[in-house]
This record gives C-alpha cells, sequence and structure tokens, in this order.
C-alpha cells in the first residue's frame, strides 16, 4: 500500500496542507479512517518533517462503548510514543443544533484551544472522499449554492474574535474510505466501529447506507468522485469570486438598490449572500432566502419580508432597509425554585431544578449538575445580557456568553433570548454547556442539583 502513502504525501503538498517543522495533532476517534491517518502520517514524518501528537474527544454519547474508544487511541498513541491530547466534553442529549452539530462546535472548542495555548499549529481531521460526497448531496438536498457545493474544505482555519490561531487540515479528501481500511488491515491494524455509524435516525447516516449505495448501483464506482470533483469546482470558483471582486461584498447596514442593479444575477446572488451573512451572523443563508430578498428588491417601494429570527427588510425608495419587529422580545427573568419550576413562555419551556441521585442522571448530562452548597443568593433564570461571560468546566478561561454562542451558530431571537441562571451575581448555568467548575457537583456527589427543561403550554418563540 505504499501507493496510498504516495496519494497521501501527493496530497498535502499540492494543497499546501502540512510543512516543514509543523506541530500537527491528529484528530483520532479510533474509527477506521483516524487511525489509517495517524499511521499514514507517522510513515510520512520525516519525509515532511513535523511533530506528531494525537487529539481525542470522548462525548460520552455511548457510555462505556465511548470510553472503550478513549482506551483504544490512548493505547494507540503510548504505543507510537506520541502525546495524547484528549478531553471529555459531553454533549446534551437534545440540543437545538442537533447532536452531530453539537459534537462537531465542541470538537471545534477543543482545537481551537489548543491551538491558542501553542500546544499545536494544526489538527489533521480523517475527512474521506466518502465524507465530501455525503456532504455535497445532504446540501444538494436541503438547498445550496456554489458554496454548499464546495462541500468540505482541505483546509480550515482557527479564528477567536479576528484572530487566527492556527488551522485544521483534511489530507484525505481524495481518498476512499475502503482504501483505508484495506491500508489497515494490510499492517494487522484494529479499529474500533462506532455503533451509531449505524443509527438510521441520523440523516447522513442514511445517506450512507441508503442512498449512495443506489447511486453506485446506478452510476458505477463513480458516483462518489464526481460529486467530489463537483466540490473542487465549486470550491475553485468561490475563491475566484472571494479573491477578486469586492463588489459582492457587502458591510453592516441598509443594501443599496444601486450596488445591486450593476451587477449580473450571479453577482446580485453573492452580494445578497454577503450582506446577509455579514447582518444576521450566519453562514447557513439559505438559496431560497436569497431569492425573496431579490424579489423584494426588484418590487414595489414599501413591501417588506420578515427573515429567520424575527428581523424585517423593507423596500424602501433606493434600499433595502433594516427594521426592528414590532414583537422583538424583550429581556426577562424569573426566580427559580429550589426544589421548583419555572415557566419560561418566552422560550417555550419550563426549568426545573431538583435534587437528585447521581446515579439517575445519565453521563451525558452529568457536567451540567451543580453542588448546592457551593451556590449562594436565589437563583434567577433570564436571558443573558451584553457583555456577560461564562465559564463552563473543562475551559482554560471564561469567555463571552456572546462568543459561545455564535461558536454554536445561534443567530436571531435564539440567541437573544438563550437562558442562563444566576447566582450569587454569577452565571452558574447556560443551556448546551458544562457548568463551572467551582459549583460543579464532584463526581459520585450523593445529592447533586440537577436543572432540566421540560416542555409549557405557552407559544414557542426561541
Amino acid at each position: 500500500m505504499r501507493g496510498l502513502v504516495e496519494r497521501v504525501l501527493e496530497t498535502i503538498r499540492k494543497s499546501g496542507l502540512i510543512r516543514a517543522g509543523d506541530r500537527l495533532a491528529v484528530a483520532v476517534s479510533g474509527g477506521a479512517d483516524s487511525v489509517a491517518l495517524l499511521l499514514l502520517l507517522l510513515e510520512l514524518r520525516g519525509e515532511l518533517g513535523i511533530v506528531l501528537s494525537v487529539a481525542h474527544v470522548n462525548h460520552k454519547l455511548r457510555g462505556a462503548e465511548s470510553d472503550e474508544d478513549q482506551r483504544f487511541v490512548a493505547d494507540l498513541a503510548r504505543r507510537h510514543d506520541l502525546e495524547l491530547l484528549a478531553r471529555a466534553a459531553p454533549v446534551e442529549r437534545q440540543p437545538a443544533s442537533g447532536i452531530e452539530a453539537a459534537a462537531r462546535a465542541l470538537r471545534y472548542d477543543f482545537f481551537r484551544e489548543l491551538a491558542r495555548a501553542g500546544r499545536v499549529g494544526k489538527i489533521a481531521t480523517a475527512h474521506t472522499l466518502d465524507d465530501q460526497a455525503e456532504t455535497v448531496l445532504l446540501r444538494m438536498f436541503r438547498g445550496t449554492g456554489i458554496r454548499g457545493l464546495a462541500g468540505i474544505h482541505p483546509r480550515l482555519i482557527l479564528e477567536e474574535e479576528g484572530r487566527a490561531y492556527g488551522e485544521v487540515v483534511r489530507p484525505l479528501l481524495e481518498v476512499r474510505r475502503a482504501d483505508l481500511q484495506e491500508f489497515l488491515r494490510a499492517r494487522g491494524q484494529e479499529w474500533r466501529e462506532d455503533s451509531s455509524n449505524r443509527d438510521p435516525n441520523f440523516l447522513r447516516n442514511r445517506v450512507r447506507l441508503a442512498v449512495l449505495p443506489v447511486l453506485k448501483e446506478t452510476f458505477g464506482e463513480s458516483a462518489a468522485e464526481n460529486l467530489a470533483d463537483l466540490a473542487e469546482i465549486a470550491r475553485a470558483e468561490e475563491e475566484h469570486w472571494g479573491r477578486g471582486h469586492p463588489e459582492v461584498r457587502a458591510a453592516e447596514g441598509d443594501l443599496k438598490l444601486a450596488s445591486l442593479s450593476e451587477l449580473p444575477s450571479a453577482g446580485q446572488r453573492r452580494l445578497v449572500r454577503s450582506w446577509l451573512e455579514t447582518n444576521l451572523g450566519s453562514r447557513t443563508v439559505s438559496f431560497r432566502l436569497i431569492a425573496d430578498v431579490l424579489e423584494l428588491a426588484a418590487g414595489a417601494v414599501g413591501r417588506t419580508l420578515e427573515l429567520p429570527g424575527g428581523r424585517i427588510l423593507r423596500r424602501a425608495q433606493r434600499e433595502l432597509r433594516w427594521e426592528a419587529a414590532e414583537d422583538q422580545p424583550a429581556d426577562y427573568e424569573y426566580v427559580l425554585p429550589v426544589p421548583g419550576s419555572v415557566e419560561v413562555c418566552e422560550l417555550g419551556v419550563r426549568i426545573e431544578a431538583f435534587l437528585t441521585d447521581w446515579d439517575l442522571v445519565p453521563e451525558t448530562e452529568r457536567s451540567h449538575l451543580l453542588d448546592p452548597a457551593k451556590l449562594t443568593g436565589p437563583m434567577r433564570v433570564r436571558n443573558w445580557r451584553p457583555g456577560e461571560r461564562f465559564w463552563p468546566a473543562n475551559t482554560r478561561q471564561p469567555k463571552k456568553v456572546k462568543e459561545l454562542l455564535s461558536n454554536r451558530h445561534a443567530v436571531g431571537i435564539e440567541k437573544k433570548l438563550w437562558p442562563v441562571i444566576e447566582a450569587g451575581g454569577e452565571l452558574v448555568w447556560m443551556r448546551g454547556f458544562a457548568v463551572p467548575a467551582a459549583v460543579q457537583a464532584a463526581r459520585g456527589a450523593s445529592r447533586p442539583l440537577w436543572i432540566r427543561e421540560a416542555g409549557c403550554d405557552a407559544k414557542t418563540v426561541a
């Protein structure tokens, strides 16, 4: 399988993914793809002149199976005399963004921390050609533009508050998953099987297990390669427009209609997309939304369009103008009795606080348990306020709540109304994040305090 090693080296050099002297952490889950990536880079590290380590995130989603994955990865790192950079980052059971997206956000938070702290300069992930094909299909079916068709990029800059700290690189985007498994078998290297990869509740699994096999049967083995080629073509076109056409990049505020009328239709779509992304704080603007905005621009003066998140666009004489929605929600705050509950119908939920037994709490929820002895004053449920900071356990320092939510891709009303709990003048709980270490219940605590959300009868607005 020297041919595979050479192909990966060619991809690395062609795309400039890795350079001599790089301190590179390989993200290893224990699955075949990531284990193969580690072994391939071990074979190439002398030729590339790099320093390797292993990064692993345990999301605790599969209980003992997840812990076995971590032990497997730790043993693999030890056998190859590599530093292991591990993090336990449990995912809440029903995150608003979905389990896969929430887990990815936690992993990339960890990667960003490693890069910011100077532990590594780059992180290599094991995304394959098959992953690329699945991503392109998913985006096509959901509705996307050229940038969505570009799929998974070979490199991703790790940024925080506009500052770049490192990169994520993907050396296996031109390699089939089956080739990696054959590579491992030839070396007698075992890997871990993730049982959740067969769970049909995950849309990506249904694409992998049901859709792609039909495409392969109908169009032959090249179906996945053709989808990956489409991604490369789309990526090249995106880069072309991004480099040489400042006229399709927009700033905050209203959009002058004259700037639209001077462009061809392709340029108009790109300008509107850039403008919406800048003003909505989202990188997932749909083709349909862009079309609706262009229709508004071409329509009569005075027409309006309500956008996701509750913001309103009005067609004025010379511009598209942002207006505040009349029903823009106000701040809220409620006292939370302990034990007890309070309805927060701005969110459509009831927040419950009750003492429980450690063993009755699912593993994925234990990072959210509070020690009641460490809490002072009444507990108040409210939405966060500008400038506030929160310090999730297992992170190096507190972060602005705004930054944490941006990393979770929360926007609009959802972002504004995101719930926190204050006690003694400090934020001690925030939806979707581990509680601060200063108030977190110790492992095995006898009567920890569990904060939980349930439905209420009022209209959901977040």
